[in-house]
């Protein structure tokens, strides 16, 4: 996050308005479809696009160009535990509302993404 911080704040000194978003969105943005639903282990739910671009965000992650390894995996560590810490409430809200907790998670995820993908405004579908 603090690499990502100081970019958008460079970026703000051009006028330019940061918009986080990862290789999974971009290629949504160009017009490639989700593709089929997936649980990746110790990634969660994804799709096929997603999941491509969770191996275009590692490589392209200014963690991975950190030298001292130890460094490197202490803040992809840091990170995971992070993430994990933020989906503890999310976990508790589905064992108590989803009647089918995979379906629950699938569908919620799906339109996350399409929403992220549409900067919020995604096109109405077809019932």
């Amino acid at each position: 996050q603090c690499a990502r911080g100081l970019a958008f704040g460079k970026a703000r000194d051009f006028g330019i308005e940061p918009r986080p978003a990862d290789f999974g969105q971009t290629l949504g943005v160009w017009g490639l479809d989700s593709g089929p639903y997936l649980v990746l282990p110790f990634f969660g739910p994804s799709s096929a696009r997603d999941g491509v671009g969770v191996v275009v965000d590692w490589y392209t992650d200014p963690v991975y160009f950190i030298d001292d390894s130890g460094t490197r995996w202490g803040l992809r560590g840091l990170r995971l535990v992070d993430v994990r810490a933020d989906l503890l409430n999310v976990s508790r809200v589905i064992e108590q509302a989803a009647l089918d907790p995979y379906a629950f998670v699938r569908d919620a995820y799906l339109q996350r993404r399409n929403s992220l993908v549409y900067d919020g405004n995604p096109p109405l579908e077809d019932e």
